[in-house]
C-alpha cells in the first residue's frame, strides 16, 4: 500500500507540473479567443494584441506550444531545468538564463497535487474511486488559482467537472445518482437565486456565474444533501478571511474576493470528510 501510495504521489507531482501550465495559460487562451470573436462580430481583421505566452499567431497558442520558457528571458526551459519541485530547489527559485525569480507558486501547486494524489489513494486505495477522487482535487487546484489571479472560473474547467461527477454518480461512488442529479441543479439555482437577490437589493453582482457552475459541479459530485454544508463552510471561511483582509488594510472594502478557492477548499472537505458531516448534519 505504501508503494502505491508513493507511485500515485510522484505521477501527481508531474501532473502538478501541468496544472501549472494550465493556470498560466488558459485565462490567456480564453481572452484571445473572446478578442478574436469579438473582432469577428465587429468585422475587424487586424491581427489581436499578443500578450504574455502569446507571441505566435493565436490559433497556435495552447496548453502544448509553445514549448515551456522563461516569461522574462523568454528562452526555452531545458528537460533538466524543468523536473517538478527538484529543479526549483537545484535553480534556487531562480531562471538559469537570466536569474529571474520563479514564482514560489510553481512548487506550491507541484507540492499540492502530489498531496492530493497521494491522499486519495490512501484514502480510498487503488481504485476507480481513488483515481476519480483525485481528478476532482487537480480540477479544483486549477481552478483555485485561476480564480485568485483572473476572477474567473472557466467554462472548460467547471462544465465538464458536472459531467464527470454525474458520471462517477452511475456508479455511486460518492453519491446516489438521483441525489448527484438533484445536487447539480440546485448546486447552480442556490447561487443564482442569491446572485439575484443581491443585484436586486444592492444594484451590484456579488459573484460571477462560475461560481454557480462550481457549486453545480460539486453537487454532481456529492449529492444535494451536502450542499448546505459546503456553502456554509465556504461562505464562513471566506467571510471571516475577506473582513481579517479589509480591517488588516490588505482587501479594500469595495474590492471583489474570489469565491471559487473557498468552495474548492470546501468540496475537498466534503470528499475527505463526507461521513463526518452527513453524520452532523443528522442525515443519516
Amino acid at each position: 500500500m505504501l508503494s502505491t501510495i508513493l507511485i500515485a504521489t510522484l505521477l501527481s507531482l508531474l501532473i502538478g507540473s501541468f496544472l501549472n501550465v494550465v493556470i498560466y495559460r488558459l485565462p490567456q487562451m480564453l481572452e484571445s479567443r473572446w478578442q478574436r470573436e469579438a473582432r469577428e462580430i465587429v468585422g475587424d481583421d487586424a491581427e489581436l494584441d499578443r500578450t504574455g505566452d502569446c507571441d505566435q499567431a493565436l490559433v497556435s497558442f495552447n496548453l502544448a506550444w509553445p514549448a515551456s520558457h522563461c516569461p522574462a528571458c523568454r528562452q526555452p526551459i531545458r528537460a533538466y531545468h524543468n523536473i517538478p519541485l527538484l529543479s526549483w530547489l537545484w535553480l534556487r527559485g531562480r531562471c538559469a538564463q537570466c536569474a529571474a525569480p520563479i514564482a514560489l507558486r510553481y512548487p506550491l501547486v507541484e507540492c499540492l497535487a502530489a498531496a492530493a494524489g497521494g491522499l486519495a489513494v490512501w484514502q480510498f486505495g487503488s481504485s476507480w474511486t481513488a483515481a476519480a477522487a483525485a481528478t476532482l482535487s487537480f480540477a479544483l487546484l486549477a481552478l483555485t488559482f485561476i480564480d485568485l489571479d483572473t476572477h474567473l472560473l472557466p467554462d472548460e474547467l467547471t462544465i465538464p467537472l458536472i459531467w464527470l461527477g454525474l458520471l462517477c454518480n452511475t456508479q455511486g461512488l460518492f453519491a446516489p445518482l438521483q441525489e448527484a442529479v438533484i445536487g447539480a441543479v440546485f448546486g447552480y439555482l442556490g447561487l443564482w437565486i442569491v446572485y439575484h437577490g443581491f443585484r436586486i437589493v444592492t444594484g451590484k453582482e456579488g459573484m460571477g456565474f462560475g461560481d454557480f457552475k462550481l457549486l453545480s459541479a460539486l453537487g454532481a459530485w456529492f449529492g444535494w444533501q451536502l450542499l448546505p454544508a459546503i456553502l456554509l463552510l465556504a461562505s464562513g471561511v471566506g467571510a471571516a478571511i475577506g473582513l481579517t483582509l479589509i480591517f488588516t488594510g490588505r482587501q479594500h472594502r469595495d474590492a471583489p474576493i474570489p469565491f471559487g478557492p473557498f468552495l474548492a477548499a470546501a468540496g475537498m472537505t466534503a470528499l475527505y470528510l463526507r461521513v463526518p458531516i452527513v453524520e452532523l448534519m443528522g442525515l443519516q
